[in-house]
């Protein structure tokens, strides 16, 4: 069957587009148009030049250590990190490739921050449209193409699902990186009587009697001393309780950032294809990685071929 691939954002989520298009291929389908937004544009566009194969081989190879020699970071740039040495990677396995060159039809999605408005590349250089839509903002530096500046495609269209209208495939298969894990419920507690002594764990001893008269003459002395309690009056007061925590020791701010954009594209992603539903949905998980996990390349494209199989056995694809 000839597909037109949709994917989406997500950061490192997005190895499991590789897994989902192993899948694809394992069963014979032909993709014939991809679009793609951030990470799913870099995959996406990997795929269209025809060096997916040795890109996998390589993500699968990596590292804490090698993300963080692969990492620029800045000082007093609008992003944390410039992304030079990864593009220079990437550049191995798509090399000069115009868009309009590719044996496929293929659009990369990206955010003009000034116009507010979502940018299609449908030609020009693809290591150019890839940099520009994957631009985190505050994360990775933006792009200026021509008059444009750029971030991040999924701001506005975390799976873009429009370019697929003029693409040849048969069927529309979208991949997207904000799933919420399957039989999420609310537990109930159970109910219980009062009343019922059966329902009760507390033991009652059977000898238990009265207070000895030195039990009782020291609780006649307590209540009848002025001060009630003189243990509270030896004991400072605690100190007020603090109603919130200001800088929470457990987070840090690049997790805080991927945290922030997973739950704002994941809600913009659910309003967007309302209106144009993908025929096929493959839904990763919005927990099984985080934005930055790049380490994890191996992990993330078994889950998206098993979530693949899934999908496509239930969808008879």
């Amino acid at each position: 069957m000839k597909v037109n691939l949709v994917l989406g954002a997500g950061g490192a989520r997005g190895f499991a587009h590789v897994g989902v298009i192993q899948e694809l291929h394992a069963r014979g389908h032909e993709v014939v148009g991809v679009a793609g937004t951030s990470m799913g544009a870099l995959v996406g566009g990997v795929l269209a030049a025809g060096g997916l194969e040795g890109f996998t081989e390589w993500v699968r190879t990596l590292t804490r250590g090698d993300i963080v020699r692969l990492t620029d970071l800045t000082l007093g740039a609008p992003g944390l990190i410039r992304l030079q040495r990864v593009m220079r990677e990437l550049h191995r396995f798509i090399g000069d490739t115009r868009i309009e060159e590719l044996p496929i039809p293929y659009t990369a999605v990206a955010t003009d921050i000034d116009q507010e408005r979502e940018v299609w590349f449908r030609k020009g250089p693809l290591v150019a449209a890839i940099r520009a839509s994957i631009a985190i903002p505050a994360v990775f530096t933006p792009v200026r193409i021509g008059e444009r500046l750029l971030v991040d495609g999924g701001l506005l269209n975390p799976l873009p699902m429009a370019p697929t209208m003029d693409m040849p495939g048969e069927v529309n298969i979208g991949v997207s990186l904000f799933g919420k894990r399957p039989g999420l419920h609310i537990g109930l507690p159970s109910k219980e009587s009062s009343d019922d002594a059966s329902a009760d764990n507390t033991e009652i001893a059977a000898d238990a009697g009265q207070p000895s008269w030195t039990e009782r003459l020291g609780q006649s002395m307590a209540e009848s001393w002025p001060a009630r309690n003189l243990s509270k009056l030896l004991t400072p007061p605690p100190p007020p309780a603090k109603e919130f925590e200001d800088w929470p020791s457990d987070v840090n701010l690049i997790d805080l950032l991927g945290r922030t954009l997973d739950v704002m594209q994941g809600r913009i992603e659910i309003a967007r294809t309302v209106l144009n539903v993908p025929d096929v949905l493959v839904w990763v998980p919005m927990d099984s990685c985080s934005v930055l996990d790049f380490h994890r390349a191996e992990e993330m494209i078994e889950l998206g071929r098993q979530l693949a199989v899934t999908e496509f056995d239930r969808m008879g694809l």
